[in-house]
């Protein structure tokens, strides 16, 4: 008998599916608003994956002390991804504010005629 419920791997396994999709969709997201940089938000989200799968690989070998480098691989990947995550929003922010400030193509330039 393993040492988690029927119920906690069911939400385990879907928080591993769900940020798979999630993944999936900031990626077309990025395609569909033409923003290239939400595309590094999907890449920063890789490291938490790898994190999430290590968490249910270690419950899946129910817990073994052998495997307890797997414990220090889940949080060293939690902590890469949140600072790839909050790197990648920092990047949408500036492309951004690029945006924003730039001159837009639809108004003709403005002519200093005296």
């Amino acid at each position: 008998m393993n040492a988690l419920s029927l119920p906690t791997w069911f939400i385990h396994i879907a928080s591993v599916v769900e940020w798979i999709a999630a993944i999936f969709l900031v990626w077309h997201y990025a395609d569909s608003i033409s923003v290239p940089a939400w595309r590094y938000l999907s890449w920063g989200m890789v490291p938490a994956l790898v994190g999430a799968m290590s968490a249910v690989t270690w419950h899946f070998f129910d817990n073994l002390p052998d495997l307890e480098w797997i414990v220090t691989l889940q949080a060293s990947m939690t902590l890469l991804g949140n600072c790839t995550m909050a790197l990648a929003a920092y990047l949408i922010w500036k492309q951004s504010r690029q945006v924003e400030t730039a001159p837009s193509e639809e108004s003709p330039p403005v002519s200093d005629a005296s």
